[in-house]
């Protein structure tokens, strides 16, 4: 399959689905968000999977709904913890160009509400915002195929800036 899609990864709190819905109108393409994917397909909340079926099986409902995208012309918005999978993130690079909202820690924090109801997909159950952070980063990073820096720019800027680099 060629790249025919563009995939945004990046924390939660990063802007991928206000920048995905924005992107996709500026560029007449669908949209699809895999956290909704995933509640639409289970009914239930991203924090109802975690807490009654546990973080792994949580990533293992990412990462087959992930496998099983077959897209063109969408711009996908993902989970902030589809990078810990390297068959999604395989698939994914496979499938578009995976672009990186990129924020500082400061822009996250300013931007965190509702924590304990976002279904955060945490490493250790006491794993502060700041350490998974730091965790992802450079899971970001590697994945990604381009980085746009987010922090003090408007959603317009940043979709012009994905849309040049397309």
């Amino acid at each position: 399959m060629r790249k025919e899609n563009i995939v945004l990864i990046g924390m939660p709190w990063s802007g991928k689905s206000t920048i995905g819905v924005l992107l996709a109108k500026a560029l007449k393409r669908k949209f699809l968000d895999t956290d909704l994917l995933i509640q639409s397909n289970t009914g239930k909340s991203l924090q109802e999977i975690i807490n009654t079926e546990g973080v792994e099986n949580f990533r293992k409902i990412e990462e087959e709904l992930i496998l099983s995208l077959r897209l063109k012309n969408y711009v996908v918005s993902t989970g902030g913890s589809v990078i810990y999978s390297d068959k999604a993130m395989s698939h994914l690079r496979s499938i578009g160009w995976v672009v990186y909202l990129r924020c500082s820690y400061e822009t996250i924090l300013q931007r965190a509400q509702f924590v304990e109801l976002r279904g955060l997909v945490k490493t250790k159950s006491d794993q502060t915002l700041l350490e998974l952070y730091n965790e992802r980063c450079p899971l970001y990073e590697s994945y990604a195929e381009i980085t746009i820096t987010c922090d003090g720019l408007k959603h317009e800027e940043i979709v012009n800036k994905i849309t040049s680099l397309i």
